[in-house]
């Protein structure tokens, strides 16, 4: 930030000495990337050894890959050593032979777009840095779990869920699943910052405590200081209104707090339903999470380096050490995040056990999600106003404070995204060819760095997102989140906390125009240079091979051009099309789970096994075909035989389309103990939320086309679970 001020201001001096200075300033700089370094040039012979060296070095990459399908400490150091040379070799090409000073017009926009890329490769070559050193907790946590299980060590506990606005049917959840912890010593208290007497009805059925405050001051962090100052346990656990532990979470977790340094243990979010970028696009079962990549690369690598990010959710805090610091951090709207810099400044560990102990509700339309990350990057950002700012704060050490300006510098990330959609424009309407660089320079240089970081991105990411998924979920809200960023550098406190809605469901397609607006005109514009350099293709007559020699420069320019116009125009499409938010016609998500059930109809009895279950019902796959075909309004009995647990249910349809009928039943009202029941057999299962593997880059390329060709929008293909729900409804 600072060199592009410096920069800026130079250009500006120069400005007001006349337009003659500017142009002798670009023509001396332009003399130097025309006269590069000997050691810079691409060796003259091209073809097949520049070829050769590229799918040697490709060939190598994937075989390490190949003999390790999970990076292990050897792998992980070859692919990612070869990853920093190759993009350090690539960032001095780009910055001393690639630059395009021809011209004062060329130069803004190739030093422009020299430092977007610039902000990316930074915050890139910090992440491959620190991934050379991850820390795997889990063997840890099952030496740790054993005096925990024994008795030994059971420090009193205090289970915190602040609340705002989110239903009561969230929060019951939320509750029972606390409840059914595996661990004596704990007490439940349920934080209501809204004052509402059903909030307040609900914590008397269900029986655990219920604590309000007269006003809503410092949002969150507010609401859990004023608690702690009630309470008494010597650990506190945090779990957002949504988010249901597993039974395990507290045997998993309080037993790294026999060592007296660990402050803080977090552990990952994950979600039970589809975020609505994988839901919109009709991949809820083949998208992963956005927050993966995070949970699975980034945090590990952290905690290695000492910079574990309290993510607000799913972790344990020690009291006093909580207390230490004057509890949790009221100045920002991420108070997780800097009151996890605070335990770290002042010497206490932060660990982060990589294990999935519980599950939350994703955003469940794109408007929500938006709000969620301009929240997120607000708060993060706040850290350069703030006295807990981490490349400041007293305490740290060097690795540490690397570790968070890597995470700072990701959000500026939306604007280099941003700027990557402009680039192409300014060839075609302005004729400014940002690049130059002859086909020799780029096999050498580039075509070596681009398709080793595509084949190595998923495999260090442990295969949660490939390369082209991760660039739609960084386009298509990069719009509000570089205005936020900028927004947060001119005003960091303008904004107040907002809470994600949750629990919302519809009936019908929704288009938001909003988020969609100045993508369309992105489109358009990019539509329009397309057809313009194409336009100046033809006309220019390629095939004459007398071509002057600034046309043919022209020429190499227009290449990038088309194909970078082509590839954003592909994205944009996709992202146009995430922003159709499908019906969720269901509050209630269905699981994929086997259950032998008896159902009992009248006098007769049949058998039949789950393919899908919720709060709601379930679809039954029976195991006899002489189902009677009349059926009365009656409800049924309904077994569960592994949980040995019955319910009334009413048989909405029967399917005889397959070998054996399937039925498709609603569950009659529960009781509370039916409902604890049900809601730990669905949420609460240890080891029930397992890490998917994202699709390649080519399948991600193919799905991507596909719809492309089919959106749900038009040809609505749901799922069975969202047939089943839309029937019940």
């Amino acid at each position: 930030m600072l060199s592009t001020v410096v920069v800026s201001g130079a250009i500006a001096a120069a400005w007001f000495a006349g337009q003659g200075a500017i142009s002798t300033i670009f023509q001396q700089l332009n003399l130097l990337q025309e006269s590069p370094p000997m050691w810079i040039e691409a060796p003259m012979m091209i073809g097949q050894y520049l070829l050769f060296w590229a799918v040697l070095l490709l060939l190598g990459v994937v075989l390490i890959t190949k003999i390790s399908p999970r990076p292990q400490p050897w792998s992980r150091t070859l692919v990612v050593g070869i990853l920093l040379v190759l993009t350090i070799r690539y960032l001095l090409w780009r910055s001393l032979t690639t630059l395009n000073l021809s011209t004062p017009l060329n130069g803004v926009f190739s030093i422009g777009l020299f430092f977007l890329e610039l902000l990316t490769l930074t915050g890139s070559i910090i992440q491959l840095s620190l991934l050379l050193r991850v820390r795997d907790r889990r063997p840890e946590a099952d030496h740790h779990a054993t005096n925990v299980l024994n008795g030994t060590f059971t420090p009193t506990v205090d289970i915190m869920i602040p609340t705002y606005n989110e239903p009561t049917f969230i929060l019951k959840r939320t509750i029972i699943g606390c409840q059914a912890l595996h661990y004596l010593h704990k007490r439940i208290y349920l934080l209501d910052d809204t004052r509402r007497a059903k909030v307040q009805a609900l914590a008397e059925e269900l029986g655990c405590e219920y604590v309000t405050r007269p006003n809503n001051s410092h949002a969150k962090a507010g609401n859990l200081n004023h608690a702690i100052a009630h309470t008494h346990g010597e650990l506190i656990v945090v779990f957002d209104a949504d988010f249901i532990p597993t039974k395990n979470f507290l045997t998993r977790t309080v037993g790294f707090f026999q060592d007296s340094q660990v402050a803080l243990v977090q552990t990952p979010q994950t979600f039970y339903n589809p975020d609505p970028i994988a839901y919109n696009l009709g991949l809820e079962d083949i998208l992963t999470p956005e927050e993966e990549v995070f949970y699975r690369q980034i945090q590990p690598f952290r905690d290695a380096a000492g910079g574990v990010i309290c993510s607000g959710t799913s972790f344990v805090v020690r009291r006093s050490t909580l207390a230490e610091i004057g509890n949790f951090f009221t100045e920002s709207l991420s108070e997780d995040y800097f009151t996890g810099i605070r335990l770290a400044a002042s010497g206490y560990r932060l660990v982060y056990l990589n294990e999935k102990l519980s599950a939350g509700l994703a955003a469940e339309s794109i408007a929500a999600q938006a709000l969620q990350r301009v929240r997120w990057a607000q708060g993060t950002l706040q850290a350069f106003f703030i006295k807990a700012n981490p490349l400041t704060i007293r305490g740290l050490r060097p690795i540490q404070r690397l570790a968070h300006l890597e995470g700072l510098l990701h959000w500026f990330t939306s604007i280099s995204r941003l700027g990557f959609l402009l680039i192409p424009l300014a060839y075609a309407f302005l004729g400014v060819i940002p690049i130059r660089a002859t086909t020799a320079e780029a096999l050498y240089y580039f075509v070596p760095y681009y398709l080793v970081q595509i084949i190595t991105t998923s495999w260090l990411n442990h295969r949660s997102r490939s390369a082209l998924l991760a660039d739609i979920y960084s386009l298509v809200l990069c719009f509000p989140l570089a205005l936020t960023v900028i927004q947060t550098l001119l005003n960091p406190f303008s904004k107040g906390f907002n809470v994600t809605p949750k629990g919302a469901t519809s009936d019908r397609f929704t288009f938001n125009w909003q988020l969609a607006f100045p993508l369309i005109v992105m489109f358009c514009a990019s539509a329009l240079s397309l057809w313009m350099n194409l336009g100046f293709y033809t006309m220019s007559g390629m095939a004459n091979p007398n071509v002057p020699l600034d046309m043919a420069e022209q020429f190499k320019g227009l290449s990038l051009g088309l194909f970078w116009s082509v590839y954003n125009l592909l994205m944009l499409s996709i992202s146009l099309l995430i922003l159709i938010d499908a019906p969720r016609p269901s509050q209630n998500e269905w699981f994929q789970l086997r259950r032998t059930v008896r159902i009992q109809i009248g006098q007769r009895e049949f058998w039949g096994i789950t393919t899908v279950i919720s709060e709601d019902g379930a679809e039954i796959v029976l195991t006899q075909k002489d189902f009677p075909d009349q059926l009365d309004s009656l409800p049924n009995a309904i077994e569960l035989m592994e949980e040995s647990l019955y319910i009334q249910a009413f048989i909405t349809a029967v399917d005889r389309q397959g070998e054996f009928p399937t039925l498709r039943v609603t569950f009659d009202a529960l009781d509370l103990s039916q409902q604890r029941r049900l809601i730990e057999l669905l949420f609460c299962r240890p080891g029930q939320w397992r890490s998917r593997c994202a699709p390649g880059e080519v399948r991600s390329l193919w799905l991507l086309l596909r719809i492309l060709l089919k959106p749900r929008v038009i040809f609505d293909r749901q799922t069975r679970i969202h047939a089943l729900a839309v029937a019940q409804s």
